[in-house]
């Protein structure tokens, strides 16, 4: 009787704990899908509130192969724009009116005048390389040109010393690329060593020093943006009269069509030109072809002209290609071979 007895308790012993394990596991079990209910009401609610409850520049938005391209390229630009932890001031602003701004619009009749002439020699033409200074390699590129071009090089660029010294030893002309205020700024700026409308006179002279001892070997000067600033005369009086006593050229870059820099060179009788084309306003191959085309068509009719291209690999490129047709049609000279004191 005790061993039944004692067997029977085993057998409720083992038959207690079968189901205590059964229950533990089904407990396990629905933990665990509270937890992924839990969790899926989690990424729900938080998906509706990242589309519908931010405002719209906060909400995530799915990245298609397209757009994950994009962001790619635009990284790479700006990993190119940064020069020595520096970056790269923007390029030139193009007005508008491109045709109107050159001075390059003559009428039918004085292109069949001019057409009729038989030159002795070829028309000069200066073509000035803006914006240098912030990319060796590419300063380089244009130094390896078989061309008298003209380096114009913003003040306190970091390689600025360097391009000019190279520029100086092949006999290439150099000129200040002076920063000036332009209508757009504040949401554009000039870059170091800019003058503003702003500043008081001494500032300005000030600055204006700064900048031409920041450039060795210059010659000249012409104007980066300056929209604003060159429409103002007692402003380019200032500034002429400083380039004057300096012994220095200036060429309008024309970036407006308010501009008044012939009439303030005129009273200040220093050597001036104006820019005639822009050559790479639109960065394609043909584009720039074409301008360069225009340039010459120019210079025919008014025995000269000046082209102002930028830093860029296309520009070179296309220069590079077709240099020699250039050189057969005019003489590409140094800048100061076509500024001219106004009224002599």
């Amino acid at each position: 009787m005790v061993r039944k007895k004692r067997a029977g308790v085993k057998k409720a012993k083992k038959s207690s704990a079968k189901k205590v394990k059964r229950l533990s596991i089904k407990s396990h079990i629905a933990k665990s899908l509270y937890g992924v209910v839990s969790l899926a009401f989690i990424v729900v609610v938080g998906g509706f509130a990242a589309n519908y409850v931010l405002p719209p520049q906060n909400r995530i938005q799915p990245i298609s192969s397209g757009q994950q391209s994009k962001k790619t390229v635009r990284h790479l630009a700006k990993k190119v724009e940064t020069h020595s932890g520096k970056n790269t001031p923007s390029f030139e602003i193009f007005p508008e009116k491109e045709n109107n701004v050159s001075g390059a619009v003559h009428s039918p009749a004085v292109y069949k005048m001019k057409e009729l002439l038989v030159m002795e020699k070829l028309p000069k033409v200066a073509i000035i390389i803006d914006d240098l200074g912030y990319d060796r390699q590419i300063a380089e590129k244009f130094l390896g040109l078989d061309a008298a071009l003209t380096f114009s090089i913003l003040p306190h660029s970091p390689f600025q010393d360097v391009i000019a010294r190279k520029a100086n030893e092949k006999g290439l002309e150099i000129m200040l690329h002076l920063p000036m205020e332009p209508m757009e700024y504040p949401k554009i700026n000039p870059g170091p060593g800019a003058l503003y409308t702003t500043m008081s006179n001494d500032s300005r002279i000030y600055q204006l020093k700064k900048n031409l001892d920041a450039i060795p070997f210059i010659k000249g000067v012409n104007n980066h943006m300056g929209s604003r600033m060159t429409s103002i005369s007692t402003q380019m009086y200032q500034i002429f009269s400083v380039l004057k006593k300096k012994d220095l050229y200036f060429i309008d870059s024309r970036t407006t069509e308010e501009s008044l820099c012939k009439p303030s060179a005129r009273l200040l009788k220093i050597p001036f030109a104006q820019r005639d084309v822009f050559l790479d306003n639109h960065q394609t191959y043909n584009s720039i072809s074409n301008q360069i085309r225009r340039l010459i068509h120019i210079a025919n009719i008014q025995n000269e002209a000046i082209g102002i291209g930028h830093p860029h690999e296309i520009t070179c490129e296309v220069l590079r290609d077709i240099l020699p047709d250039i050189k057969k049609q005019v003489e590409i000279v140094p800048a100061s071979e076509v500024t001219h004191i106004i009224g002599l």
